[in-house]
Formats: structure tokens, sequence, C-alpha cells
């Protein structure tokens, strides 16, 4: 017996709207549970599930929303929600994560500056560590 698999259009759907649509987000969630824990390949391996896009847009209200249903939280939302002590611990254990890239080729500090008032404190730690808003640049 195979193993069922969610549709690719519908976790497609869910990630674009984890962009910007609480509402539809919400109706997707609604519908499909799993969506939560999906990603869609954009293109040649720029995987990106919901709370990756509400976190590279600022989305706040989205990745709350995806938290309490239990999305998994990643470095990147953590700097875009602001979290200063968590994202401190982590570069004190893996330096290196300054320079990392979440989908799209977004940086930590890209994640910190939408997150705006809320990230300041982020933004401004990345910033005394030498961090770049250097976006790499993905095949189309």
């Amino acid at each position: 017996m195979e193993d069922p698999k969610l549709d690719p259009a519908l976790v497609k759907d869910f990630v674009a709207n984890c962009h910007g649509d609480l509402a539809k987000v919400k109706a997707l969630y609604a519908q499909e549970p799993m969506l939560i824990y999906s990603s869609h390949d954009w293109q040649n391996g720029d995987f990106e599930d919901g709370i990756e896009a509400a976190g590279h847009v600022g989305n706040v209200e989205i990745a709350r929303f995806l938290l309490s249903k239990g999305a998994r939280i990643n470095f990147f939302t953590l700097c875009m929600l602001g979290e200063f002590e968590i994202v401190k611990r982590m570069l004190e254990l893996y330096p290196d994560m300054l320079h990392s890239k979440g989908p799209h080729g977004f940086t930590p500090l890209h994640h910190a500056t939408v997150g705006k008032d809320a990230a300041v404190k982020v933004k401004d730690y990345l910033l005394s560590l030498g961090a770049s808003e250097m976006q790499i640049k993905l095949k189309p």
C-alpha cells in the first residue's frame, strides 16, 4: 500500500498564502493540518514551508498562528520575531549561522530587518557580529 501524499498544488497554495493571507492560511489549515509541516520547492531546491514564508516577509500574525498549531520554528523566524536571547544563544553555539541562508537566500539579518520594531535588538546584535544582507542568487 502506497503512503498517502499531500497534493503538491495544495502545498504550493498553502506556502504561497503564508506570505500574507491569514484567512486563506486558516482555511487551508482547517482542510489539511499537515500542511504546516510541508515544504514547496519553488525551483532548484529552493524549499520553503509556511513558517519560512511568513518569516521572510515579516508576517508576525501568520507566523504566530502557525506556531500556535505546532509549526516547526527555525532560526530565521526567531530573528524575525525578535527572540534576542534565543538568537544570541544559538549564535554562541553555532557562530556560522550568522551567514546562513534561508529560503530564497534570505539571511538572518534580512529576517530581523523585516521584523521591524520587535526585532531591532536582534538586528543590532547581528550587525555587531558582522552580518550582511547579501542574498544569494538562486538559479532561475
